[in-house]
């Protein structure tokens, strides 16, 4: 008898002949998350399964396999030989370590080898008949039970197990490409980074600094951002750019009220640049539709002619309060909410253009040479490669 995870995965299900290689996918971001635990994972018919974890770490993996795009749930499990005896003692023991001491209780039981003599309904009656027998004060409850109690016979072993962790869910980090994330101080955009990495998109990030208009506390903020997000979507390329001298120029040489929309602009550029160098195949924003002024439809048409990439924006439809609560869950929103500003918050117009149109945005762009600023810019992008899992 030994402990082990049983990993579930969902959507993969649906991947019919290309199943096996997201499968595979899922196995690599699995063992990255685990890497400091250096366990053996094995797949098997529509489950993976996580072997040879210290007793006292099994916690720990758990959690962190939980956290792995792709992964369902998670079953702490004990694993036996496929007799009768090995599973009721199992069984057995599960409801006597557990911690809640339950009232009621109910099996369930799935035979993936049809070979075991039982079936999975007699499996089910013989053990609550054995757990009544070896605990009287239990009642079986079969609509809201206080313990499930399930075993799944298999080809190799059995496995009885009483709890189940719920996962992030989604499709495994790098099985839908690569995109380019900008990222801010603020609470947006590491959900939006977090939500375009749940289905299954490698992310590399752009941050753009105004030094010394900003501080190396805000620059210290964002990177701890990104470690977060990592903790999901695994290594993240983040490319810390000055943004000074550029947002200067706009200020000084261009129409005030669109100097907000012109910086978009200017920025979306120079994350499409990065992204063509580093492979990634479109760009992530946390704009919400009407939030801010730059954010309304005609400002967003302006900041998308600036590109030919595709811009994903996630977060298009979510009230602040949605997106919030997403940050919360994720554990950016407190590292957010750190008051250091970031660039996008300087030299912010006193009355900024709503109803921007492409042409005049154009004009008025065409007013500075940006070209050399851009490719220095660029040219002295600081580039760290950020990972949670390597951090633990």
């Amino acid at each position: 008898m030994k402990q082990v995870l049983l990993v579930r995965y969902a959507e993969i299900h649906l991947k019919g002949l290309n199943r096996p290689y997201f499968e595979r996918m899922l196995v690599d971001r699995m063992r990255d998350a685990l890497q400091s635990i250096h366990a053996r994972i094995e797949r098997e018919q529509g489950r993976v399964f996580v072997y040879d974890i210290p007793e006292d770490r099994i916690a720990e993996a758990s959690e962190k396999i939980c956290g792995v795009f792709g992964v369902h749930s998670v079953s702490p499990a004990l694993c036996v030989e496929k007799n009768w005896e090995a599973i009721s003692k199992a069984a057995i023991s599960l409801v006597a370590s557990d911690a809640d001491k339950p009232q009621s209780f109910k099996c369930f039981a799935k035979r993936s080898d049809k070979r075991f003599p039982m079936s999975s309904e007699q499996i089910c009656r013989e053990l609550g008949h054995t757990l009544l027998e070896t605990y009287p004060t239990l009642s079986v409850d079969v609509h809201h039970p206080q313990l499930k109690v399930t075993v799944e016979v298999r080809q190799q072993s059995a496995f009885v197990f009483t709890k189940e962790q719920r996962g992030v869910g989604g499709m495994p980090v790098g099985t839908n490409g690569k995109a380019m994330l900008l990222i801010s101080g603020g609470i947006d955009s590491p959900v939006a980074g977090y939500m375009i990495a749940k289905r299954g998109v490698e992310l590399a990030a752009v941050h753009f600094y105004s030094y010394p208009y900003t501080s190396e506390r805000a620059r210290d903020k964002v990177i701890e951002l990104t470690k977060i997000v990592s903790k999901y979507a695994g290594e993240i390329e983040l490319y810390l750019v000055s943004f000074t001298e550029i947002q200067l120029a706009i200020y000084d040489q261009c129409p005030s009220s669109e100097t907000t929309v012109l910086m978009r602009r200017l920025m979306m550029k120079i994350a499409e640049r990065i992204a063509n160098q580093c492979g990634a195949k479109a760009l992530i924003t946390g704009e919400a539709i009407g939030q801010v002024a730059s954010q309304t439809m005609d400002s967003l048409a302006c900041t998308d002619d600036a590109v030919s990439l595709p811009v994903f924006r996630p977060l298009i439809g979510f009230d602040k309060e949605e997106i919030v609560e997403r940050a919360q869950m994720i554990g950016t929103f407190e590292t957010s909410i750190q008051p250091y500003e970031d660039c996008c918050t300087v030299f912010v117009p006193q009355h900024p253009v709503t109803r921007p149109k492409v042409e005049q945005l154009r004009a008025s762009e065409a007013l500075v040479d940006f070209e050399p600023m851009i490719q220095q810019a660029i040219a002295n992008a600081e580039c760290m490669k950020i990972s949670q899992f390597v951090l633990d």
